[in-house]
């Protein structure tokens, strides 16, 4: 069983099928990517998972436990983090204060930003957040302005945000999108690192293959809602339903 299991999962909108008895096991310590063409419903597989959309029917079980009908902040204190597309940072704040959020979040249960004023008594928590900023690599800029870094560095900063609170499963939607290819590597390389050095399992969206084929050791395809294929990337490569899926017509 793996510390990810969806099993049935099916969510209309009106006459349009999003999902279609989705299945999709995701096992602990794997980086696990989902791909499909636009309309294959990644982003509302996603958002199931993140608590925003509850499916019409199925299950979703985090760690033995459903998430299903959480709200997002619960699903987030199960140890479930998210990795937006556009980077969700606090964009006035420095790089060391957008870090300590978090860490007061995960002790008190709410984000309170007036707590700011009191992190020269909290020298755990402090220690805490520059040793996940030296993490990313990002320690040297910690007295930066959060928008004043390049689109990068502000991914680097989100990933610091979510790897705080110590998640077991971090949801990455297309986290690479909108970057150089420089960019694109110096992530795919972040990631890595990140992966190497915790307990974490990772589940990617993501459109970009150079990065799909650089991180996931499974490749779940989804097409119309529903799954086609899941196997390793060696075998997902050149897969007559993948390229139908992708490019409309079957390969022979």
């Amino acid at each position: 069983m793996g510390i990810l299991e969806i099993k049935g999962v099916n969510k209309r909108f009106g006459g349009l099928q999003a999902l279609g008895d989705v299945n999709l096991s995701i096992a602990e310590n794997t980086v696990h990517a989902i791909i499909g063409p636009n309309g294959a419903g990644k982003s509302t597989l996603l958002n199931v998972l993140v608590g925003k959309l509850i499916p019409d029917s199925g299950s979703v079980m985090f760690d033995g436990q459903s998430i299903l009908g959480r709200q997002p902040y619960e699903i987030n204190q199960m140890g479930i983090s998210r990795v937006f597309q556009t980077p969700e940072i606090f964009a006035d704040l420095t790089v060391f204060e957008n870090v300590m959020i978090p860490c007061f979040a995960k002790r008190d249960g709410a984000f309170r930003l007036h707590a700011l004023g009191s992190v020269g008594h909290e020298t755990d928590i402090h220690e805490t957040a520059e040793a996940i900023l030296e993490d990313v690599d990002m320690l040297e800029k910690r007295h930066m302005i959060a928008s004043s870094l390049s689109r990068g560095d502000k991914r680097r900063l989100e990933m610091a945000m979510c790897l705080v609170q110590k998640p077991r499963l971090l949801l990455l939607d297309e986290p690479t999108a909108g970057m150089a290819r420089a960019d694109t590597n110096n992530t795919i390389d972040l990631l890595k690192e990140i992966k190497a050095k915790r307990d974490i399992t990772m589940a990617i969206i993501e459109h970009d293959m150079h990065v799909v084929f650089s991180l996931a050791e499974r490749i779940t395809v989804l097409a119309q809602g529903t799954p086609l294929v899941e196997d390793t990337p060696e075998n997902i490569k050149g897969h007559p339903k993948v390229r139908e899926a992708y490019l409309g017509e079957a390969q022979v």
